[in-house]
């Protein structure tokens, strides 16, 4: 057989400027400066020295393939916006995971307990291998999500919490999880596999803020360490099975601005609601559950001169308003032994040695009524807090009954909160579900001696209509009333 011929060094190359013009004429291009790159050069001569020598016969170039890389076919653009769109009254999913078989689930966190280590993707694909079931890397990652989850965050409703603008998360059963995003509840497609499932969920969401939740103590109401508000019933006290609500904390605090601008207030009440803190009234927040009283009062705060005091005193920490000088104080229930309990008496009675300038307390619904109503008639004028209360007249008769729960009799319950109290800032849901400043009223007293509570003014969407108490506002105020 014959042997190739061997490469001579007197082997001279093909001018650059003729291949490089025969590479133009094929492509169909101009003269480019240059030529082809030195590596692509270099390959093409010895592929042609090879094809000399070998006798192998040389296929000619196509045009417009030497010197032009191939083309693609052109991708869809992808969208910028989410993937997956919800329909309107529809319910609301978290982001969607690989399906893990709850008996699989139930068997790698089995084994991960029995051995010792941190919870790894290694140690969750070691586990999976154990218990002969398929091991792929979205197996092992969904499985370590939904591990980790329970270790350290909410299980599944954790994808709920990050949801923008939630406020409330609610737990009625396994299959039944709600959530409210300000218009409305709304239900949400999660579920537990049973009701231990969100049991073992409620122990352990308590355990993290140190509280005890078990048979002897079926209920606890904490905060948790991320400043999420937990409370959960247990069965058989609630007899659908484990009952558990948490309240979200704002990312932010909102303005009075966003509150016009969101529908929450119209502007010609935004007026009048700032002329109440300008004047230094003592007002109440009042609503009912979840009508946005923190926001406001949180966005009315953020209206105080900046060279005022303001001391929160809370059951749970919620007001956060933008103001440079602030002091927080929280209640602390008791523990375990029934010992260590700082109630809020006690924080309003410290408050009042801390020289505030506005002495807020964030919930009024105990004995600590009758400590806020003494402070504000000795001359703490601009004080405030928030109250539950169905309607702006039923507020007289919430003081009074909290106020006689805490041993001060109706007449003098009435003639504090006649002397103490200017204004009556009431919140409610408007019959599109989202939360607005329904009106403003002042307490009086009536013929009997007892404060009623009068209207002065009612918000509507785009206006503010006068009431039979307008004057004796605008009288308290010092400014006329729209």
């Amino acid at each position: 057989m014959r042997r190739p011929a061997r490469r001579h060094t007197h082997h001279r190359p093909r001018p650059r400027r003729d291949r490089a013009a025969r590479r133009d004429a094929g492509s169909g291009e101009g003269h480019r400066t240059g030529g082809a790159p030195r590596g692509a050069r270099r390959r093409r001569r010895g592929a042609g020295d090879r094809a000399a020598g070998g006798g192998v016969r040389r296929r000619p170039a196509r045009p417009g393939r030497l010197g032009r890389p191939r083309a693609r076919p052109a991708r869809r653009p992808r969208s910028a916006g989410p993937r997956r769109a919800h329909p309107p009254g529809g319910s609301v999913s978290a982001p969607a995971v690989p399906a893990v078989p709850t008996v699989v689930l139930d068997d790698v966190r089995r084994r991960l307990a029995g051995s010792v280590g941190d919870l790894t993707p290694h140690r969750v694909a070691e586990a999976l291998r154990a218990s002969g079931a398929p091991v792929g890397d979205a197996t092992v990652l969904a499985v370590h999500d939904l591990l980790r989850r329970d270790v350290l965050g909410a299980g599944p409703l954790e994808e709920l919490l990050r949801l923008p603008d939630v406020t409330d998360v609610l737990v009625n059963g396994p299959d039944d999880v709600w959530i409210d995003r300000g218009a409305g509840l709304e239900r949400a497609a999660v579920s537990f596999p049973d009701d231990a499932a969100v049991r073992r969920l409620a122990q352990r969401l308590a355990a993290s803020a140190g509280r005890r939740l078990d048979d002897a103590t079926p209920h606890a109401d904490v905060r948790l360490p991320d400043g999420t508000r937990f409370h959960a019933v247990l069965a058989p006290v609630a007899r659908s099975g484990t009952v558990v609500s948490l309240r979200v904390p704002r990312g932010r605090v909102w303005t009075l601005p966003e509150l016009v601008a969101a529908g929450a207030v119209p502007p010609d009440g935004a007026f009048l609601l700032e002329e109440v803190v300008d004047s230094r009234c003592a007002f109440l927040v009042t609503g009912g559950t979840g009508t946005g009283k923190t926001s406001v009062l949180s966005a009315l705060l953020s209206l105080v001169d900046t060279g005022e005091r303001i001391v929160l005193v809370e059951d749970a920490s919620e007001l956060r308003p933008e103001h440079p000088h602030v002091v927080a104080m929280e209640s602390r229930p008791p523990n375990i032994e029934g010992a260590g309990e700082i109630t809020l008496q006690t924080l309003v009675r410290q408050a009042l040695r801390m020289r505030p300038d506005r002495l807020v307390v964030g919930e009024v619904r105990g004995a600590e009524v009758v400590d806020l109503l003494a402070a504000l008639n000795t001359g703490h004028g601009g004080g405030c807090g928030t109250l539950h209360a169905n309607s702006a007249a039923d507020v007289p008769a919430r003081i009074e009954a909290l106020s006689l729960a805490a041993g001060l009799p109706r007449e003098a319950a009435h003639s504090q909160l006649a002397a103490a109290l200017d204004v009556v800032i009431h919140l409610g849901r408007g019959r599109d579900g989202r939360r607005r400043v329904l009106e403003l009223g002042v307490p009086e007293r009536d013929g009997s001696g007892l404060v009623v509570l009068r209207t002065a003014v009612t918000f509507e969407a785009d206006r503010v209509v006068r009431g039979p108490a307008a004057s004796t506002l605008a009288a308290r105020l010092g400014s006329a009333v729209p």
